[in-house]
């Protein structure tokens, strides 16, 4: 087949596009910027296009279909060209589905964890040489690429997302995949810029709750009580099974799991973390995976990137770096940091850089996220603000919607970059939170230079 990418660059389009050339489809693309890791990953397979921009003249009668990346927008040149021609027009999420609708389907949604709870469960798998295909949100140790589609597998697992399909496809992502198994992780308010009330946002999962094939499987966190709720309104034929975060204790930084097999200490620590262990534990039985299997493998799961991952540590002091924007993440995390490493002096930095984050509508929903921290500090570009087209945003509104007396603000990298390095990092954590790049700053840098 011969597939064209509409907004190739993407970090799940870009995965996609892989997978399929590796498949033996013929593919191209267009996008008006690719960034890294993108960039290396299609030019060492051959697929990065020649030029950046779009180009209608690349949209033949010969391609079989497009797939249209939500980075288009809907007036995109070559979207226009391939309708005009009759082109069949795929979302990410509409193609994955007809590749793996002849699989048993399983789909991890929720707010938060999914991609923790994925990247466990294909640990575990690959641990013990189990194949099945997959896509997932976030590049793991010892794989090539975070999509794979074979003829042969029988089982997909799927990070299911529920921001939008495309520009043209304004149903959730999840809603497209129908679930034979399915774990419901949580659920907190997010993406405001398409979600505009919670009720809208909740009302998603709703109806991915009721997407679940008839006879299908349910694994879902009891200690969420929004989950709870939408599990109370289904009336869909489907098997539950609840799960709840297992019993562990912390020794010397180090976190051990309390179980009918022993104790088994993890790479890993935070009770989000440990919540999101035993959903994943769950659907391995599912797959056909033992508990005793189970907690052998997880021992050596060192977590997926970005997410709590620790880049420098020394005699003196750690830095984690973790994906954490949406408040309930936030708030998770810092608390996570704290619990494990509670005899260290914390300091927290988040940037302000999503949508839903720089909208002075949703800023109190980060009421206390930062108290755990020793030292709270919050970044945010104006500049970032500006691009969304967003109301200003003021220090004082960022301090109201916190409610930290301890909380520091800076909108300049330079000035927040020499903050930190002026700081006594004597038996200190930094924990680095952003979907951003703090306006391109030097993390790196920062803390080898120390």
């Amino acid at each position: 087949m011969k597939i064209h990418f509409i907004a190739i660059g993407g970090s799940a389009m870009h995965n996609l596009a892989l997978a399929l050339a590796q498949k033996g489809y013929e593919i191209s693309g267009s996008d008006d910027a690719i960034f890294e890791p993108s960039f290396s990953r299609l030019k060492n397979h051959g697929i990065l296009p020649k030029e950046l921009g779009w180009y209608p003249d690349k949209i033949t009668s010969d391609l079989d279909a497009i797939i249209l990346g939500m980075h288009a927008h809907p007036d995109n040149p070559e979207l226009k060209k391939a309708k005009e021609i009759g082109l069949k027009i795929y979302s990410y999420p509409e193609f994955i589905f007809e590749q793996t609708k002849n699989k048993t389907r399983v789909v991890i949604a929720g707010s938060h964890g999914k991609t923790t709870i994925t990247s466990m469960i294909l640990h575990v798998l690959k641990y013990h040489d189990k194949n099945v295909d997959y896509m997932v949100g976030a590049q793991l140790e010892g794989f090539d690429t975070m999509v794979k589609l074979t003829k042969e597998n029988d089982f997909v697992l799927l990070e299911g997302d529920e921001y939008l399909s495309s520009p043209i496809d304004r149903r959730s992502k999840f809603l497209h995949y129908k679930p034979n198994i399915a774990l419901l992780s949580g659920i907190a308010w997010d993406h405001i810029n398409v979600f505009p009330t919670f009720d809208i946002y909740k009302q998603q999962f709703i109806e991915f709750v009721n997407s679940i094939s008839d006879g299908g499987v349910l694994i879902y966190n009891e200690e969420d009580s929004e989950v709870l709720e939408v599990i109370e309104k289904t009336d869909k034929y489907i098997k539950k099974f609840p799960y709840k975060t297992p019993d562990f204790c912390i020794k010397n930084e180090k976190v051990y799991l309390q179980t009918h097999e022993g104790e088994v200490q993890l790479s890993i620590f935070g009770k989000h973390n440990l919540i999101n262990l035993e959903g994943a534990r769950l659907i391995c039985n599912q797959l056909g995976i033992q508990d005793i299997e189970f907690y052998e493998a997880i021992m050596s799961f060192k977590g997926a990137s970005r997410r709590l991952e620790k880049i420098y540590e020394n005699e003196n002091f750690l830095v984690f770096k973790d994906f954490a924007h949406a408040p309930s993440k936030v708030a998770a995390t810092v608390q996570a940091v704290k619990e494990n490493y509670k005899n260290r002096h914390l300091v927290a930095c988040l940037e302000l850089h999503t949508y839903s984050s720089l909208n002075p509508e949703f800023l109190n929903q980060y009421c206390g996220a930062l108290d755990d921290a020793d030292e709270a500090i919050v970044f945010y570009s104006q500049e970032a603000v500006e691009i969304k087209r967003l109301e200003p945003i003021s220090e004082e509104l960022i301090k109201k919607s916190f409610q930290n007396n301890k909380l520091k603000i800076f909108t300049d990298p330079k000035g927040l970059s020499n903050y930190l390095s002026s700081l006594n990092t004597t038996n200190t954590v930094f924990l680095m939170m952003s979907s951003g790049s703090y306006a391109g700053m030097d993390l790196d840098n920062i803390f080898k230079c120390k």
